[in-house]
Formats: structure tokens, C-alpha cells, sequence
């Protein structure tokens, strides 16, 4: 089957073009500044051909216009004509208590969607904006959303309540939800793969580190506890976001400062982490180019990012009582020996001991990086949520075709 895979954010469209029989991704790309004066559009085809256009493109519905006619452009394309796509997947953030589940798109699920936009201002209608997009440039296709909250809907009552009075949950659903889910899912299942016993008795813990960051317990193949709450804020130390604090810190800084809320938010969500600690970057690899250069600054954000991080290795740990394997992921993750073995450090009482050389050759591929005869398997998995997100459409829209 043929999947076009969206992500659909406030200025941009990632999409993918995925054949399901093979699981090989045909294109890939992305169309960024929709709205502004220059909007690109990006494609990369898997036999390495790659070209970037700049275009006019005012919304999300002529975005994914123009996507597909690249898809079929006899040049640049890999489809003769659009109807050969059979469904769409669509990464939607949140989901709310409502739906846990990947789910074939219709009316009531579009009304759920809205629904959450309280629990995801960011996301949510931006993804909303991106299957009405879809609608519209392939009438009748059947479109599917796939959920970012739904891996972590396992997450038992003690680990997903919060400690305020229980008619916040009750009334506005106040709770731990959890992000990256397709992400965790996909490591999770892979690290299953690799270690080669019964997924059932596995306890592994997973951490998607990139600009965002998040880490998962996972046991017999389920979520148990993740660090992101009820927004993706909470948890590790982030690119621009601080991740745990204590909350009375943003109350006192609101009334010193006469913060309005949208200005805290925008403090807490995109001036701190590691460009609020460092002053200069969010990005791990400009701080680790600085952070050469003893800049004491950078060092410090670096060491804070990594010590969360730790902190938190120990803490899944116990919550699974006890550690079979460790899985890095995302950009830093996948791509950072050095923060790879700072975050280690300390570990070893815990039977997580890295072998140097093939943690150092672990850079953009799978690769256990522990040492063979060590207690904790620790992997390097790149993530691959777009496959999931093709997997689990196949899957639904097969069994609506039998049903109906």
C-alpha cells in the first residue's frame, strides 16, 4: 500500500511517501515558511536524487498541493499520477483520554481532535489545519491519525495523576499524558528486536533526545511512566524548554517581572533549557563546538542537560524494577557519542558500561554500544515514526475495507 505520511506544524509540512509492502520511503521532504514571502519545498527520493524549490505558498492546503504535484513531476517525481496514493497518516500530538488508539478519521474523531486543542494550543490545530489540507487534495482517500499520547495511555493512575485537588482531573483531565509516543514505540520495539528474549519480561528504558526531549519506562512492550506531562514542558532539560522546575519559581518571576501568561509561557517554552542556561544555543552541536573553546557557560548547560538525564536513567529504573536495555534516539541521541557517554557516566553500578569504540562509531545507524559481556544492553536506534505512522494506516484502513 501506498502512504503519504504528514507532520503537520504551524508553518510547515514534513511529509513522506512510503510503500508499506517494502517499508522503503520513495521521497521525503518538507515545505517550510508557508505563509511568508519564500516558501521552500524539499524532496529527497530513495535513490539520492534531491532538489529545493522556492515557492509561493499561502497555506497548508496549497502546501500539500504542491507537494503532490512534485511527487508526480516527471522530473523531480516518483508517482505518475496522485491517485496511486491509497491513504494518508497523519501525526496528530494529542489525543486526550478520549482516543487511545490510531484511528481512521471521521467526523467524531475530527470533533475529539478540537477537543484537545486546550491540552496541545501548539499542535493540535495545526494538525487539524493539515488533514482538512489532505481532505481537500485527495477527496475519498482514507485518512488516518496517529497519535503522539497514544503509547503512553498504558501509564497507570499513580503515575499519571498529579498531587492537586482530584476535581482538576475529573472536570478538565489534568494529567500526565506523554509525548513522542510513535518515537518510544518504535525504539522500544526495535531494543525488543535486538535483545532477543521475551518482550513480555523486558524492562527498557527509552530516550528520544532532540530540540524536544522526553525519556519512557517501558515494560513487557508498554509505557509505565514518561517525562512529559500534561504539555511536552515538563521532564528533561530541552532546547528551549526547562523542562522540571519548581513551580513557584514562574509565580515569582511573574510578579517581579509583570509577566503576562503568554509571555511565561514563551519564557518557560522558548528562551530557556539549554539556550536559557548557555546564551547562545539550543542546539547541542553549536554548544558542543563552544564548549571546546572553555566557554564555562556552555559546559555548564551541557552538564545540566546530562545530569537530568541520569537522574532520571535511575529513577525508570527503579520504576521498572530493574533494567534490561537502554535506548538513545532522535538527533542527539542517534548522532552524539559525547553526550551519549557524559549521560552514562556514573552508571556502572547500575551494569550500564559502554565499549568507547563502538559508542564513537554509532552515528546515525543502529548499534549496541555497552559492552558485549554487560549487564544492560545500551543501543543507538534511529527513530522511524513516519513508519509507524504508514504501519499502523495500512493496518486500519484494511480492517475498514473487511469491515465495510
Amino acid at each position: 500500500m501506498l502512504i503519504f505520511v504528514l507532520n503537520c506544524g504551524s508553518s510547515s509540512v514534513k511529509y513522506q511517501l512510503i510503500h508499506t509492502e517494502t517499508e522503503e520511503s520513495l521521497a521525503r521532504g518538507s515545505v517550510d515558511r508557508i505563509g511568508m514571502s519564500s516558501a521552500q519545498l524539499s524532496i529527497l527520493r530513495s535513490d539520492g536524487y534531491k532538489a529545493k524549490f522556492e515557492i509561493e505558498i499561502l497555506d497548508h492546503t496549497q502546501a500539500i498541493e504542491q507537494i503532490l504535484n512534485y511527487l508526480q513531476h516527471k522530473e523531480h517525481g516518483v508517482i505518475k499520477d496522485k491517485s496511486e496514493v491509497e491513504a494518508v497518516g497523519h501525526r496528530v500530538v494529542h489525543g486526550g483520554q478520549q482516543i487511545t488508539e490510531s484511528v481512521l478519521i471521521d467526523d467524531k474523531v475530527l470533533t475529539k481532535i478540537r477537543q484537545c486543542i486546550e491540552l496541545a494550543p501548539l499542535h493540535n490545530p495545526h494538525n487539524l489545519r493539515g488533514i482538512n489540507a489532505a481532505m481537500q487534495n485527495l477527496p475519498g482517500i482514507p485518512q488516518v491519525a496517529v497519535f503522539d499520547t497514544a503509547f503512553h495511555s498504558s501509564i497507570p493512575p499513580k503515575a499519571f495523576l498529579y498531587a492537586l485537588p482530584y476535581v482538576f482531573y475529573l472536570r478538565d483531565e489534568i494529567r500526565r499524558y506523554g509525548f513522542h509516543g510513535t518515537s518510544h514505540f518504535y525504539v522500544a520495539r526495535r531494543a525488543e528486536k535486538l535483545c532477543g528474549g521475551d518482550s513480555a519480561s523486558l524492562k527498557i528504558i527509552t530516550a528520544h533526545l532532540g530540540n524536544g526531549c522526553s525519556i519512557t519506562a517501558v515494560k513487557g512492550g508498554k509505557s509505565i511512566d514518561t517525562s512529559m506531562g500534561l504539555t511536552p514542558l515538563e521532564g528533561l532539560v530541552m532546547g528551549t524548554r526547562c523542562g522540571d522546575i519548581d513551580p513557584s519559581i514562574i509565580l515569582q518571576i511573574m510578579g517581579r517581572e509583570g509577566l503576562t501568561l503568554n509571555e511565561a509561557n514563551s519564557l518557560l517554552n522558548k528562551h530557556s533549557g539549554l539556550q536559557g542556561l548557555s546564551g547562545t544555543s539550543s542546539d547541542v552541536r553549536d554548544l558542543l563546538e563552544k564548549g571546546g573553546r572553555d566557554d564555562e557557560r556552555v559546559k555548564l548547560a551541557i552538564d545540566v542537560y546530562c545530569y537530568r538525564m541520569t537522574k532520571y536513567i535511575g529513577a525508570y529504573a527503579a520504576a521498572l524494577g530493574g533494567l534490561d536495555a537502554l535506548v538513545f534516539t532522535a538527533g542527539v541521541g542517534e548522532n552524539s557519542p559525547l553526550m551519549r557517554g557524559k549521560i552514562c557516566e556514573g552508571l556502572e553500578f547500575m551494569g550500564i558500561e559502554l565499549d568507547e569504540e563502538a559508542n564513537q562509531k554509532a552515528v546515525g545507524k543502529e548499534m549496541l554500544i555497552s559492552r558485549k559481556d554487560g549487564r544492560v544492553k545500551v543501543f543507538a536506534i534511529p527513530t522511524n515514526e513516519e513508519l509507524v505512522i504508514a504501519r499502523d494506516t495500512e493496518k486500519i484502513v484494511n480492517e475498514s475495507r473487511k469491515k465495510g
